[in-house]
């Protein structure tokens, strides 16, 4: 875990590419989420202080928008489909098969940091249903099997899981 001063260091960076108007908060926000992979109370105070707008104002944003997390996230992000086509196609199957394997609930992580669990509505690729996200990966067609072996290669580095 990284120190409070460091966050404010690396947070004020990143705002710092932007004019301090209360018309960039969202788009800092996004940045900050991609650097860290979640909005720490650190940087939120930091992004504040820099905009000098409210901190109620920034978390508002913040918990209003599903995109962002207020809780550290995994690595690896698996975002399963349960959109209709994947639904009917068995992603309830997929969710079990995760949470067998990784002992994670949707919306938990693993402890070791690296999986994070989600399930969303459709991520628009319902002819390869039923699908899961990695990261940045599409893995479609998936059957419990599959999946099982495509967490392995994850498990053992990115660079084997292509």
């Amino acid at each position: 875990m990284k120190e409070e001063s460091q966050i404010a260091v690396e947070t004020l960076e990143i705002a710092q590419k932007y004019r301090p108007e209360e018309r960039f908060l969202l788009a800092i926000l996004q940045d900050v989420q991609r650097y860290y992979n979640y909005l720490p109370k650190e940087a939120m105070e930091t992004v504040a202080q820099y905009l000098d707008v409210p901190i109620v104002k920034v978390c508002a944003i913040a918990t209003f928008y599903k995109a962002f997390s207020l809780k550290p996230k995994g690595k690896y992000i698996i975002k399963v489909c349960d959109g209709t086509a994947c639904h009917i196609k068995g992603s309830v199957n997929l969710i079990t098969e995760i949470k067998n394997i990784l002992g994670i609930e949707p919306g938990e992580t693993t402890a070791d940091g690296l999986f994070s669990l989600e399930t969303v509505n459709c991520v628009g690729a319902c002819g390869l249903a039923p699908v899961a996200v990695i990261g940045e990966e599409y893995h479609g067609n998936l059957t419990p099997a599959s999946l099982r072996e495509i967490l392995k290669k994850y498990q053992g580095g990115m660079e084997n899981a292509k």
